[in-house]
């Protein structure tokens, strides 16, 4: 399952998550405005921006556009897309 770090007011996250509802995607949503979630992130991850998409060991960072074909590659790849 996808987890989406993200924030209540990120348009990216926004964009990111209507796109998954639409692709019936699950996906859990951690809150990075939540300050133990933003900590869990960054020794994570490495970064504190939104939206942080993973799954596994694998994740990606950056904008919607950036984000949504890495996620395909990765969703078609485990036969969920």
């Amino acid at each position: 399952m996808l987890t989406i770090y993200s924030t209540p007011t990120c348009p990216d996250c926004r964009a990111l998550k209507d796109w998954l509802d639409s692709e019936g995607v699950s996906y859990e949503v951690r809150d990075l405005s939540d300050q133990a979630v933003m900590e869990e992130a960054k020794a994570h991850y490495g970064v504190r921006v939104a939206p942080i998409t993973a799954m596994g060991d694998w994740f990606t960072y950056g904008t919607f556009e950036k984000q949504q074909p890495e996620i395909r590659t990765v969703l078609q790849k485990e036969g969920r897309q």
